[in-house]
């Protein structure tokens, strides 16, 4: 599908008789999703405006579209609940189980407490990430404004928890540093501004971490795929299967890189905790 629709494009780009060669496939970074389709076929008519709004908050209608059916899913979990579960309560118990599993190793007694911020943020960026993998579809997290909105959140979330749990002056006194020392009071000026860097430099990391991988797989499968098209192009209306290996890691990737938000996140969280609890 992916291969097919890529040839269209490279096509319909040449003048007439010429045929797509590899620097076409290497300058098309990103394969065409829904919100481009529809924007080109509303071009120029009255559906422009609604095409022009679609390809400019792609983003967001993706990551909408995301959220819509994580809610789905786990509603129709949450509503079939019973003594012997079905398929679905399985799944949904299992993924549960083990993020908080996989929490519990990092945050102790306060996962359960943490777990559906950080659960929700796991399968979020999971399945945006995946998205991007589905012929028509593009990954939200493949756009910095996306993973800036995440690390945002979770920075708010870090910062919120800190207070809560260690009161507003003790939050103060771990936001300068934790001095204890006449030297480190001394220091105080310096190390303020240098803790505040570091704890706006966490949430940029976050984000740019996530999108220059999700990106970096989405024009890895791009340039593959375009590759694929160009090489038959001359003999045969479909290509060669050659991103399908690149697809099989972003498998891999998306997963991998989901786990890296969720686990540093909740390490941002578990350094704001009292130490008796870390």
């Amino acid at each position: 599908m992916q291969i097919l629709l890529l040839l269209a494009f490279l096509n319909a780009a040449q003048p007439a008789g010429e045929v797509p060669g590899p620097s076409d496939a290497a300058a098309l970074t990103e394969l065409p999703d829904l919100t481009e389709v529809f924007s080109a076929w509303a071009s120029g008519g009255s559906w422009a405006g609604a095409g022009e709004f679609a390809q400019a908050w792609s983003g967001n209608l993706y990551a909408l579209g995301t959220a819509l059916l994580l809610f789905v899913l786990g509603a129709a979990a949450a509503s079939r609940r019973e003594m012997v579960p079905g398929r679905l309560q399985n799944a949904a118990e299992l993924v549960v189980e083990k993020i908080l599993e996989f929490l519990t190793d990092v945050l102790g007694s306060h996962a359960e407490e943490h777990l559906p911020f950080l659960g929700t943020l796991f399968l979020y960026i999971l399945f945006m990430n995946l998205s991007g993998l589905v012929p028509l579809l593009k990954a939200p997290t493949s756009m910095l404004e996306t993973t800036a909105s995440l690390a945002l959140v979770v920075l708010v979330y870090v910062q919120v928890t800190g207070i809560r749990s260690l009161g507003l002056p003790r939050y103060l006194h771990h936001l300068a540093g934790s001095p204890r020392t006449v030297t480190d009071w001394v220091l105080l000026p310096l190390m303020l501004p240098t803790h505040l860097v570091s704890e706006l430099a966490r949430p940029l990391s976050l984000a740019v971490r996530l999108f220059g991988n999700i990106m970096g797989e989405d024009v890895m499968i791009s340039v593959f795929t375009g590759l694929g098209v160009v090489a038959v192009a001359a003999w045969l209306p479909v290509g060669l299967p050659l991103a399908l290996p690149m697809i099989l890691l972003g498998l891999l990737l998306s997963t991998v890189q989901a786990l890296v938000f969720t686990l540093l996140s909740s390490v941002y969280i578990a350094q704001v905790l009292p130490s008796e609890h870390r």
